[in-house]
């Protein structure tokens, strides 16, 4: 007699700069998981949590994905008039395993994977300590650091740094001046797909900068400005991880940003990327590295820049939960390397049971 299918929870949405990112994410691997051998091997239920935190059961969670768009207080029925998670809606506490897709603050950040491991459910993807380490820029980039990985240039700092009198002020840019020169990017630490970045060429554009990223988060980061190329590699796997070939971000914008990201024509990818074959396996085995050294498992994306003349290969930033949209390079990537979609998403589920199955360890009497 055949197993009966495994009840897995897809939760996307969330409160984040990036809800809309999530829910075409969401999209694709839904798909992905109803379809094929997947349909037999799964009975999935999909929850959203709207932009002030609420989940929401399956009904509205499916509107929402048939739609394609955020949900408006007008599209719900009637909620708490506090934000935040309030209890979870009616089906959410039979899923066996749960898949979230969620970018950015309160999913990617280790806040729902410590959610579900209070509730010692398996869920794809990093634990709690891979989660938040790999989303704060600042801490991402010290663990590198002290894992002897390659970084450009960069400077941590508080925005508070910013409040302070003109001489204060003054004797930041100055700093951030002599140490990085310009071009400079400057990033909140706690957000991705390029919200709230933005490049610098004079000290106008970095008070600016600083100050658009302060909006999003205290803990900033600048970095160096390099003439690279921009290549991406997939990483899948927890004890064992297998690296993808790469893939490259080609544009003709001056940066990679929110609206070249997301927008269809102002970006492609060359997958596998055109680069020497030692430079590929270089960044395989540091893509790997990278995900140790933030203690990331199940699913990552790590990406760098590579400077053709000195064949200098620096690490960018890893994406613990990277996207799923039809743009997005980690299931492309993974595609290209002789994984399609379907068993993709399949083996990240797999993953997910191996490495958390959902009996909590046994505790001995003290």
């Amino acid at each position: 007699m055949a197993a009966p299918p495994t009840h897995l929870g897809l939760v996307f949405g969330g409160v984040s700069g990036e809800h809309a990112v999530s829910i075409r994410s969401a999209i694709t691997v839904a798909g992905a998981l109803r379809r094929g051998a997947n349909a037999g091997r799964y009975r999935l239920s999909c929850f959203y949590i709207d932009q002030r935190g609420h989940w929401w059961p399956a009904a509205v969670a499916e509107a929402v994905l048939a739609s394609g768009l955020p949900a408006q207080a007008a599209d719900l029925p009637p909620a708490p008039q506090r934000p935040g998670f309030r209890g979870f809606p009616d089906g959410a506490l039979e899923v066996e395993v749960w898949f979230p897709v969620l970018h950015g603050p309160n999913g990617e950040d280790g806040t729902i994977q410590g959610l579900f491991s209070l509730m010692q459910v398996p869920y794809v993807g990093s634990g709690v300590l891979g989660s938040a380490v790999g989303m704060d820029k600042q801490a991402m980039k010290a663990a590198f650091a002290a894992a002897g990985l390659p970084q450009v240039p960069y400077v941590c700092l508080e925005a508070a740094e910013l409040e302070g009198p003109q001489p204060q002020r003054t004797e930041v840019l100055e700093r951030l001046e002599a140490q990085l020169g310009y071009p400079c990017f400057i990033k909140p630490a706690n957000l991705g797909s390029s919200v709230g970045i933005s490049k610098a060429v004079d000290r106008a554009g970095l008070l600016a900068g600083l100050q658009e990223a302060a909006r999003h988060d205290p803990r900033l980061v600048v970095e160096q400005g390099v003439q690279a190329r921009e290549l991406e590699c997939a990483v899948l796997g927890d004890r064992q991880m297998a690296a993808s070939v790469l893939g490259e971000i080609c544009f003709d914008a001056d940066w990679y940003d929110y609206e070249t990201k997301y927008t269809a024509g102002l970006s492609h990818t060359v997958i596998p990327a055109q680069v020497d074959g030692v430079i590929a396996e270089r960044a395989r085995e540091m893509a790997i590295a990278a995900c140790r050294a933030v203690g990331a498992a199940g699913l990552s994306r790590v990406d760098f820049f590579f400077e053709e003349a000195s064949g200098a290969l620096w690490l960018n930033e890893i994406n613990t939960l990277p996207g799923f949209t039809s743009q997005s390079m980690y299931p492309m990537l993974w595609d290209a390397t002789g994984l399609p979609l379907e068993e993709l998403v399949h083996q990240l589920v797999q993953l997910a049971q191996e490495s958390r199955p959902q009996t909590g360890r046994s505790v001995e009497p003290r």
